[in-house]
């Protein structure tokens, strides 16, 4: 399934000062690791969509994914 890109968009930039805040850190380092991130290809892609999940929810997946690198 695909999402709306301008809705998408939106959705990133969420995603993306949730996983800023709870890793205290810059949302420039956010952005940066958010779109080299495993979560970033698979919503990108559609897959699972994983573009429907809760902002928390793929910012903690995020967060899992930053510690595991």
């Amino acid at each position: 399934m695909n999402a709306n890109p301008i809705l998408l968009q939106k959705k990133y930039s969420r995603v993306i000062a949730c996983f800023a805040k709870r890793q205290d850190i810059s949302l420039d380092a956010a952005l940066g690791f958010f779109y080299h991130s495993e979560v970033y290809q698979l919503m990108r892609n559609g897959i699972s969509d994983m573009h429907c999940m809760s902002d928390a929810y793929l910012a903690e997946e995020l967060v899992q994914e930053y510690h595991r690198s």
